[in-house]
């Protein structure tokens, strides 16, 4: 489907699927994670991989695809050693989910285009590197490309995704929406020491409101909450409708991450999931699926979500 008929779904008060973790699936499978750069070299390494795993979340009922290009900005691939392979990198990347598109006989699915702002990260740890962090010039730079890559490449949108740093967001978004293509933006939460609920930044505490109100200085065609654990979901979503009044996209990890893998440890059973994601639409949430750690299975178990209208939530 054009992404209008999406916008008119979503107008209509109808739920969107979303598939679920693209990079940890990926080293599911045994695709090897590179310790400079994480999942993206995997894209041009290990291509039939990838799309089979476009594949199966097709079949597993997701109406959006994503490309596996969070990690493959010119932020990470530079110090990691594979600048020189932007354009091969992201290019089979897009490739991979057309592809599964196409073999999938599905032309209705769309391809959203995966931009963050991951900069490198201390190897063996969840902690990103600051003192490589990049200059503003740099993330600028490196998210201008790459958002023109995706439009180029035939993203149908550009997702943004594990928005929690302030200072790198602007520059994201500007990039984004630079493109002319839809735009949605996924915001990433923890839970602080006294209880609050904060940015993902690991390294200082930043309310979560305050993140999010950077949504009242752009015009976003969707906003939500990612790679966060479900049990905070509901909670960052109440907080990010005091900033927004747009459709609202839900789709948590579970698991963690260790650079450069994901630890699969006590992963949600899809049919938690089911219940949690259940709550979410019945909040008010549009979009649902999955991020990390979440697998075909996943989004399989959301199919029964699929005929639910918000207009008729409790």
């Amino acid at each position: 489907m054009s992404y209008t008929v999406v916008q008119e779904r979503l107008e209509a008060g109808k739920i969107v699927i979303l598939d679920g973790g693209t990079g940890t699936e990926l080293q599911r499978r045994g695709a090897r994670m590179d310790p400079g750069a994480w999942c993206g070299p995997a894209s041009a390494e290990n291509s039939d991989i990838l799309e089979q795993v476009h594949r199966d979340y097709i079949a597993a009922g997701a109406d959006i695809v994503t490309a596996n290009t969070y990690a493959s900005s010119r932020l990470m691939l530079g110090p990691a050693g594979y600048g020189e392979r932007f354009a091969e990198i992201n290019g089979a990347a897009i490739d991979a989910a057309h592809r599964a598109r196409e073999a999938s006989g599905c032309s209705e699915v769309l391809v959203a285009g995966s931009l963050s702002h991951m900069a490198p990260f201390v190897a063996n740890s969840a902690q990103p590197d600051l003192a490589q962090a990049p200059s503003r010039a740099a993330m600028a730079e490196a998210f201008t490309e790459m958002a023109t890559f995706l439009r180029d490449g035939g993203c149908d949108l550009i997702l943004l995704e594990m928005m929690y740093y302030p200072e790198r967001m602007h520059a994201a978004f500007e990039a984004a929406l630079a493109t002319g293509l839809p735009v949605w933006a996924g915001f990433s939460a923890r839970r602080g020491a006294e209880g609050q609920l904060l940015s993902f930044a690991p390294d200082r505490e930043i309310p979560f409101g305050d993140l999010v109100g950077i949504l009242a200085d752009y015009d976003l065609a969707a906003a939500g909450v990612m790679h966060t654990p479900s049990h905070l979901v509901t909670e960052a979503l109440e907080i990010l409708r005091d900033s927004y009044t747009g459709p609202l996209l839900a789709y948590p990890d579970s698991g963690y991450f260790r650079m450069p893998e994901w630890q699969f440890d006590e992963i949600i059973p899809p049919d938690e999931f089911f219940r949690y994601a259940s709550q979410w639409i019945a909040d008010g949430a549009q979009i649902v699926g999955g991020c990390c750690g979440l697998s075909p299975e996943h989004i399989d178990a959301l199919r029964p979500l699929r005929s639910f209208c918000t207009e008729h939530r409790a």
